[in-house]
């Protein structure tokens, strides 16, 4: 088991480094931490074999080509490009996310175009983009759990939390200085927020 785990730090190093690539970067495409590839390369651990798989795509090689230790040429399946596909994946992904958001403030524009078309006026004009920053993260929160470094979700999840506060405050705004109140359940909520955080990190 030893040899194995040394065979496949060693090839996981060698693919890194040849690519130019950090162990910070590697965990940001395989959505696993950064620590999860230095125990791999240290040789503390081993990556599940859909890791493996991943890793192998990741750098155009075979699964074999992981666990074999000596190599005549490198079994490269795609061509020099891998690199720069991945790169673009990435923007691709972050592009396709800003476009996610940005439409849901282009509902909330309609819905306030809408409502002052039909003679609306008052708070109830506004609160259509008061609104759209809670949904906007909840969007943010998806589309970064499915593509993005899952660590990321932590800080919008406070930002959800307190823009659904903020949203809930403007719209009691009336209500007076009391509305304020409401804020004071983020104190709790953030620690909340931050231990789980912590939870999560060592857990991986």
């Amino acid at each position: 088991m030893q040899d194995i785990k040394a065979v496949i730090a060693d090839n996981i190093i060698q693919l890194r480094r040849s690519n130019g690539m950090t162990q910070a970067e590697l965990a940001e495409i395989l959505n696993y931490t950064d620590k999860a590839v230095s125990k791999w390369e240290r040789k503390e651990s081993l990556p599940d074999i859909t890791v493996l798989k991943a890793i192998a795509d990741c750098f155009g090689v075979t699964v074999d080509y992981l666990i074999t230790a000596e190599h005549a040429e490198p079994e490269i399946i795609e061509n020099d490009n891998t690199d720069e596909k991945k790169k673009t994946s990435i923007k691709n992904r972050s592009f396709i996310t800003g476009i996610s958001v940005l439409l849901v403030w282009l509902i909330a524009a309609f819905a306030f175009v809408f409502i002052g078309l039909i003679g609306g006026s008052g708070p109830i004009t506004w609160l259509s983009f008061v609104y759209a920053a809670p949904a906007s993260m909840i969007v943010w929160l998806v589309l970064n759990s499915i593509w993005f470094n899952s660590r990321r979700n932590f800080l919008i999840i406070s930002l959800l939390m307190w823009s659904v506060l903020l949203a809930v405050f403007l719209s009691i705004l009336p209500a007076g200085p009391k509305a304020l109140l409401i804020f004071i359940l983020g104190i709790p909520g953030q620690a909340i927020i931050i231990l789980w955080s912590r939870i999560k990190r060592r857990s991986k």
